[in-house]
């Protein structure tokens, strides 16, 4: 009865706050404003923490169905390797002209090495990368015919990291704290991300004054009590807030319902074609909307919405 009590109240201040047309507050929000924000973000220092993925794409095309069993044959024509997870956030910052550090774990093993070989490319620092020998470097192999995902087949270890390996890294992480400006934990529940190691993330931002911000996993929502922002996205908030319903008031009381367990600053949902709600600890919230477009593959989208706020560290606090 209580947590009923609790949904409806949620549900009747969510409803309240959307009268007036206060969801379209973000996207009327002044151009010199957010022209401050790009022309800062240079100066962005962001220590991006979580599990990293190597990324690696089979391209081909379907020729026939094979005589041994009712599946396609893809003909290879081309492979490609991109950065994923913490990784792919790491190099979305850089990509766009801000300053990023990285922290994560590798296995002693050739997807580790070709990780580490595509960071180097890109002339980014891997000196807070550890490398653990007894798992493999989680990759994610995806064969791609005609535009569509065939098939993908993953290769990884789920279990947690050991103390010594979190230990390692939270000493980086110290180690870097005076040079960032935030702090990013990209969360594909590989092992990386234990409750101990967010725990003492999230001890450290606070004493440092920096923002702490979390692309989450539904099963470790308990880990992140206390953060700035967590990014979910709509089925993993009405999952995490226990919202049964999949409707914009649903969202909304979501938002609400996770902004209050977590004690956060803010929830940020990402909608798909409905773009971005943002629930703040003042009630506020803001509406995000977005353009539609014809996606073939969306992998890493989750990656692209924390790189912004992550790397705009002062657009958690807008000025207008």
């Amino acid at each position: 009865m209580g947590s009923a009590r609790q949904s409806d109240s949620v549900r009747r201040k969510a409803s309240t706050r959307t009268r007036g047309g206060d969801e379209t507050r973000l996207a009327r929000a002044p151009q010199q404003s957010l022209q401050r924000h790009i022309e800062r973000f240079p100066q962005a220092g962001v220590l991006v923490v979580g599990d990293l993925i190597l990324d690696h794409y089979i391209w081909g095309k379907v020729s026939r169905i094979s005589p041994e069993a009712p599946v396609p044959v893809v003909l290879v024509e081309s492979e490609s390797l991109q950065l994923g997870g913490a990784a792919n956030v790491y190099n979305n910052i850089h990509s766009l002209g801000g300053r990023a550090d990285i922290c994560g774990v590798v296995g002693a093993d050739e997807g580790g090495q070709r990780l580490l070989k595509e960071l180097g490319v890109r002339r980014q620092g891997r000196g807070g990368v550890v490398i653990d020998p007894d798992r493999p470097t989680t990759r994610k192999t995806r064969v791609i015919a005609h535009q569509q995902q065939v098939v993908r087949f993953d290769v990884e270890r789920r279990a947690e990291i050991n103390a010594t390996l979190q230990r390692r890294m939270l000493r980086y992480v110290e180690s870097r704290l005076r040079e960032i400006s935030c702090l990013v934990v990209s969360d594909y529940a590989k092992g990386v991300v234990t409750g101990a190691l967010m725990a003492e993330l999230t001890r450290l931002a606070a004493l440092q004054r920096i923002p702490i911000i979390v692309d989450p996993k539904v099963e470790h929502f308990p880990y992140y009590k206390g953060v700035t922002v967590v990014t979910p996205n709509h089925l993993e908030a009405l999952q995490a807030a226990g919202v049964h319903a999949d409707d914009d008031q649903a969202v909304e009381e979501a938002g609400e319902i996770i902004r209050q367990r977590l004690s956060c600053q803010s929830v940020l949902v990402t909608r798909g074609e409905k773009g971005m709600s943002l629930f703040e600890s003042d009630g506020t919230r803001w509406h995000i909307p977005t353009v539609a477009r014809q996606v073939y593959d969306v992998t890493g989208a989750g990656d692209t919405v924390v790189t912004q706020p992550g790397s705009w560290s002062g657009w958690l606090a807008p000025p207008w």
